[in-house]
Parts: structure tokens; sequence; C-alpha cells
């Protein structure tokens, strides 16, 4: 196999970049994203009334922030009171996913103007095989690379972080390195400068409790993972991980990029900012379903796939998580056909503890072929199953949280 030439274009804070074209004014402040809270306001001057993050109550947590706001030790991940603690001045603005979709698909549509294919690996990545652009091989990428930059920034007016790497764990490691707007060149001779001083969680696939096993071992560092023999690896978390680990470690890896993939499942799931109770708060709770069905009816229209299946998901005030499940007669992209299933997954279980979080799933699929004729509710055959919003306003009420009988 000759030499490859694989890029990882990584979206620089993208949630929080979306937000500083709405809001300029915010640019090299730290922002949050995240929880359920207002949005601005006008204020008399006409500017912005932001929302600051020591306002905030509930158990929200943070989706992105700014690299401003990383600074002060937010991330990804952590609640919004700990991180008011650590930046109290932070402005705090809602998750818009809208915005974040349509710029996602803007910035990947730039994308095709440089590399005709990509692994899609969600909203704010992706991988693309370099081979095949012209001078790729003389340069290591780094044209290929500053082009790919560009076409996001004239599309988006944002920045993104490009690696260039003989594959795709390499790559993905070196989108990271010089962030923001970084572009990055790596080959095998670079591993033990620039990958190997790194901690090991920093290898895709290596989360937290396999980081936690290995420095129980004393094994902190890339360096040190790849200073193990192999078969101690095995010993200690098997044939397969272990193996694995060996080889990412010394930077093998052979994946070639996947530029089709037909999706398992779809779910759509919320953290409520209090505990919630089936019947004291079933109206909330029901609209709350309500707008997760209606996200989940677009994903699925969106993707050209139709449910064959819904389930929920619930997790309780004391962190049990419960899942049900139904099949469905007939495949569905309506989200009042996924309401009625989730209210009938709901009469299966026991409401009667408050709840912290709610999901929805559709699992399994089914591709949608032609006019949407083969699949029940669909938006060309209204008599069998019109979305929500039609039924609504022909006088039908749908069910609102569903508590089974006697909770």
């Amino acid at each position: 196999m000759g030499r490859r030439f694989i890029a990882h274009l990584d979206m620089d804070a993208f949630y929080a970049s979306v937000e500083l074209l709405r809001y300029p004014e915010l640019a090299g402040q730290p922002v949050v994203i995240g929880g359920r809270t207002r949005v601005p306001e006008r204020d008399d001057a006409g500017g912005w009334r932001f929302p600051r993050l020591r306002d905030y109550v509930g158990r929200g947590v943070i989706t992105t922030a700014t690299y401003p706001a990383r600074s002060l030790g937010v991330h990804s991940g952590m609640g919004l009171m700990k991180a008011a603690a650590l930046a109290p001045d932070a402005v705090l603005l809602p998750v818009d996913f809208d915005a974040y979709r349509q710029m996602s698909r803007r910035f990947k549509e730039a994308v095709l103007t440089v590399v005709p294919v990509f692994e899609d690996r969600g909203i704010d990545e992706i991988y693309l095989d370099l081979g095949a652009v012209p001078g790729v091989a003389d340069d290591g990428g780094e044209a290929a690379g500053r082009r790919l930059k560009a076409a996001v920034r004239e599309a988006t007016g944002l920045s993104c972080s490009v690696a260039v790497a003989p594959n795709k764990l390499l790559a993905k490691i070196g989108s990271d390195l010089d962030k923001p707007d970084g572009l990055t060149l790596l080959s095998i001779d670079d591993i033990p400068r620039r990958i190997w001083p790194l901690p090991a969680r920093r290898i895709n696939g290596i989360g937290p409790k396999a980081a936690e096993r290995l420095q129980a071992l004393g094994i902190h560092t890339i360096a040190e993972l790849a200073a193990v023999p192999a078969d101690l690896l095995v010993e200690r978390f098997g044939r397969s991980t272990g193996l694995w680990m060996h080889e990412a470690a010394h930077g093998r890896d052979e994946r070639a990029l996947v530029t089709s993939r037909e999706p398992k499942s779809i779910s759509r799931e919320t953290t409520f900012s209090r505990d919630l109770h089936a019947v004291h708060d079933r109206g909330e709770l029901g609209g709350l379903l309500d707008g997760l069905c209606q996200r989940l009816a677009e994903d699925l229209q969106r993707k050209d796939v139709a449910a064959r299946g819904v389930g929920i998901k619930l997790r309780f005030d004391d962190f049990r998580i419960v899942t049900r499940d139904l099949r469905l007669d007939a495949a569905t992209q309506d989200a009042a056909a996924l309401r009625r299933a989730c209210g009938q997954c709901l009469k299966r279980v026991d409401l009667r503890r408050r709840l912290r979080l709610l999901g929805v799933r559709a699992c399994p699929l089914q591709p949608v072929t032609g006019d949407g004729q083969d699949i029940a509710g669909s938006a060309s055959d209204p008599a069998r199953g019109e979305p929500s919003a039609v039924r609504a306003a022909q006088g039908e009420t749908l069910p609102l949280f569903d508590p089974p009988t006697g909770v």
C-alpha cells in the first residue's frame, strides 16, 4: 500500500462560533452554549442584553464554549452550576440546533468543491482522502489543507482546523494540536515528537474508564502506552482491545474512509432543569415529548428513513434508567404516530418517581423509496396519518404524558 494522505477537518468551537456570527460583539469574550436559558433581549439602546452564567439555576450542562471560556476551566459536558463558579460573568446562550445543522450543510458543501467525497463523522467534523488531489505527495497536503480551510471560511465565515496524516487515527489527533484555525501535517516520523508526549486518552477510543485503568498501571502518556508489551495489554484489556491499544500507540491504523453509512437508529433526548413528575408536571412533560417526537420525525424525513419501531428512555431522580420499545405495524415518519407509540411505551413504566431525562428513539429503520407510499403517515398521503400540526388544526387532541393507571 502506498503512502496515504488522510485529512481530518474539525470546525473550531462550532456551536459557539455560529453564535458569534449572530452576535459579533461577543468576539473574544467567554461564551457558553447550553441549558434551558432565555434568548438575548434588546435593551433600550438597541443593543443586546445577554444572560450570564451566574444567573443560571438548574441541572443543564454545557454543550460547548468559546476558547476564552475554556481558558477559565469551562468545558463541554460540565454542569452549568459548576461552570458558574468558574466563570460567573460568561455569557450563556441557548442551543439552536437548526442554525448549527444549516451551517453544517454549508461547510460540507464547500468541502466538496475541493475533494469529491468525505466520511461524515457528525455535525462538525469529517474525514477526507486527499490521495487523488494533485500535488499532495509533494507538499504533504499543505496546499489542499489551505484550500479546504479557505473554502469553509468563504462559505460560512467560520474557521476550522485541518490535519493531514497517514491515517485516520493520527489525523484525528492532529486536528486538535494547533487549534483554533490550525493546519497540521503529520508523518510517521513525527510520532515521537508530537504524539507520544500526549495523554493516552487523546487516542480516539480510549475513554475515561480505560484511561483510569491505564493510569492505575502507571501509564499516562501515549509514549508510556507504546512502551508496554502487547501481550501485557492483551492480558489486562482482552485480545481485541489490547492489540488495538498497542497499534494505536504506535500510530498504526489501516481503516478506510466510510463515505456512506446507513443509520441504525435515530434518537432525541432532553435533560430537565428540574425533576418533573408524571402527574404534577403532566402538561410540561407532554409538551416536551411532543417536541422530541416532532424533531425525531424531522430527522427521519431529512435522512430519508422511516421508523419500524419506537422506544422511550427515562432517567429517574435516583439515576435509574428505564427503556421501553414498541414494534410498529407500519413504518412511519409522522410525529403524531411516533407520539402515540411513545404513549403506549409509557403505559408499561412505573412513573411514580420524578424524572430527570426523557428520550425517544426510532429503531429499526428502513429506507424510504420512491414517493413515500411505502410508509404510514407519509406527507404524500395525508389520509394515512397527518403530521401532528395538521391533526391539531382539525380539532384532534393528542394525548399528553400518559402515566399508567393508578399513578
